[in-house]
């Protein structure tokens, strides 16, 4: 039906007689003469109706935005001051000779000169995906996949699928469960990731793994978080975290370069708890220059009590945060960043200006200096670089509460004074993950990753003994603030998983029912592996250079997991619900809610 695509014409097609296909993106009428902007996938071309060619004239009054045409002409240069620098096609135009119309378009919901809510984005997201910045991330995602598998199946990895109906296990977040008609009352569970069955694959002898694959989990979402998303999954057989690790850098450095050119360099290796002391997040934006320093020992024994109580317990922290220029922020400001600290659930945030610091106490104005001296002043500005001009943020509390709101503080400053590089690229890895979180409240533990990590350098008696502060074989890929990626070393020898099930809670009778599988597979010669996820929709976001993951995904569902265009989820029908003996107790009010 077509010879070329639109945005693909250039001065190397005049004189060519060519037919095109796709969309009216814009159309003038200069009374004379007949002018249409014509746009598909590949891009926008200028398409000119001179009244002599009749019929194609007489059709083209009636073209307006969206109409479905096909067109044949010629294509000829523009002249000099004619020529549109600003389009791909700018120095050429078609001339038309013929116009089909093959479908109309009424006027449409979506105002393509205007910025529509993502509500009405998401209702006729089909329209919105005509847009090319829409169309153009959607293409770019299509060429990172394609140059994945690509490098991939260069390095000797295979392309396995694994099932979509599974066991319901626990890592981490809910099932999404899928009723069975044949097995009635039972139900499959869609997986959060294929994480049991990679690591069956390096137990059957596929040392090298891959799959582009969806995942399901449902949890609450956010603008970089969906109920299905896609991983780029990966695992290996006889290799060490150092050697998954070259092969992953390797391969982002890699796409990077192709589709951006740009070259990351080497990525940098930083530990979890440097991350958390320095930047106060597991996923540091390094972008950012400004760094949390640790000044406890420094407060112990002032008159501030806020801070000497916290200086002398162990699990709290106090943490300076000097930001460079910030003496010129107002009261205002201040109080706003305070009651911004207060949603990470910190108390209060105290500040000092730094005037002239060659005067010590003299020469700074904080509310609460009257409780220091003239030598802790000193040794904080020491401690933080800070210099006249600078404002140095406090706070003091819990040391999970203060790492999550002044690393947060960290980088909302960043972005409002703009201290952060937002042109430059920053990757590193993070590793030496704790193996289990504990509940301040209860005591329990928790998984940092999921139960089936490695521990690092621990039998698992030891392990068993010692669980709190056990260290993790665990790595994350971290790019501008964003996990791309996450991985680690598995566990290959049943003792050691059944201790690690123990320490979570899991009983005996518990391991055999949800993870019988997997203990019995344990037990015939399992090689040791290693494997590593990546988020394909958070890869394709930050290359694409949008900061919302919806925007990457063709169908994607609101932040209340529902598809506004096709009204999902909805009721199902009572015959439905009686062949799987399903009985709904109750319903929502409406079925139309977000």
């Amino acid at each position: 039906m077509r010879t070329n695509y639109c945005g693909q014409l250039n001065s190397a097609h005049v004189g060519q007689k060519v037919t095109l296909c796709g969309w009216v993106n814009r159309r003038r009428d200069l009374g004379g003469l007949i002018f249409i902007d014509m746009r598909d996938r590949e891009g926008i071309v200028q398409v000119f109706f001179d009244p002599e060619q009749k019929e194609a004239f007489s059709q083209a009054s009636e073209l307006r935005n969206e109409f479905c045409i096909q067109v044949t002409g010629t294509v000829r240069a523009r002249p000099d001051s004619q020529v549109n620098k600003n389009m791909a096609t700018g120095e050429i135009e078609l001339a038309a000779e013929s116009l089909s119309i093959f479908n109309r378009s009424e006027p449409l919901p979506l105002d393509s000169n205007q910025t529509n809510t993502e509500e009405r984005r998401l209702t006729y997201r089909y329209l919105d995906l005509r847009r090319p910045e829409m169309s153009e991330r959607l293409k770019t995602r299509a060429k990172i996949t394609s140059f994945v598998r690509r490098f991939m199946d260069g390095e000797g990895f295979l392309d396995v699928e694994t099932p979509m109906l599974t066991k319901a296990t626990p890592e981490g977040a809910r099932d999404y469960l899928v009723p069975s008609r044949v097995h009635k009352g039972k139900f499959y569970a869609l997986p959060q990731s294929p994480q049991l069955f990679k690591q069956l694959l390096m137990m059957s002898g596929f040392d090298r793994y891959y799959q582009i694959v969806k995942c399901f989990r449902d949890e609450d979402l956010r603008a970089d978080r969906q109920p299905e998303f896609t991983q780029i999954d990966v695992e290996t057989s006889f290799m060490s975290a150092d050697q998954v690790r070259e092969v992953m850098e390797r391969m982002i450095h890699a796409l990077w370069l192709d589709i951006l050119n740009v070259d990351l360099g080497a990525f940098p290796v930083m530990t979890f708890a440097e991350a958390m002391r320095r930047y106060g997040s597991d996923k540091p934006d390094l972008r950012n220059p400004m760094e949390l320093k640790d000044i406890a020992d420094l407060v112990k024994d002032v008159e501030f009590s806020v801070f000497a109580q916290a200086a002398n317990d162990e699990r709290c922290r106090v943490i300076a945060l000097r930001v460079p220029g910030g003496a010129s922020l107002t009261r205002k400001n201040i109080d706003e960043y305070t009651q911004f600290v207060g949603i990470y659930g910190a108390k209060g945030l105290a500040w000092m200006k730094v005037n002239e610091s060659a005067k010590g106490i003299e020469g700074v104005q904080s509310p609460i200096a009257k409780f220091l001296t003239n030598d802790v002043v000193n040794a904080i500005l020491e401690t933080t670089g800070a210099t006249d001009g600078d404002l140095i943020f406090f706070g003091a509390g819990r040391k999970g509460t203060m790492s999550d709101a002044m690393g947060a503080l960290r980088l909302k400053v960043g972005r409002d004074l703009e201290l952060t590089d937002l042109n430059a690229w920053k990757p590193l890895w993070v590793i030496d993950f704790p193996m289990f979180e504990e509940d301040e409240e209860t005591g329990s533990l928790s998984a940092m990753h999921h139960p089936f990590t490695s521990p690092k350098d621990l039998s698992p008696a030891e392990l068993t003994a010692h669980p709190v502060g056990a260290v993790a074989n665990a790595y994350d890929m971290v790019i501008n603030g964003y996990e791309v990626g996450g991985g680690s070393v598995r566990i290959h020898r049943n003792e050691m998983q059944q201790a690690v099930f123990s320490i979570l809670g899991i009983t005996p009778n518990e391991q055999q029912e949800k993870f019988g599988f997997l203990l019995d597979a344990l037990k015939f010669g399992t090689p040791p592996h290693a494997g590593l996820a990546f988020g394909l929709d958070r890869l394709v976001m930050l290359l694409t250079g949008t900061d919302n993951i919806r925007d990457v995904i063709a169908f994607p569902k609101t932040t209340a997991a529902a598809c506004l265009m096709t009204n999902a989820p909805s009721f199902a029908n009572e015959d439905s619900l009686k062949e799987l003996a399903i009985a709904v107790t109750q319903k929502e009010v409406s079925e139309d809610k977000e």
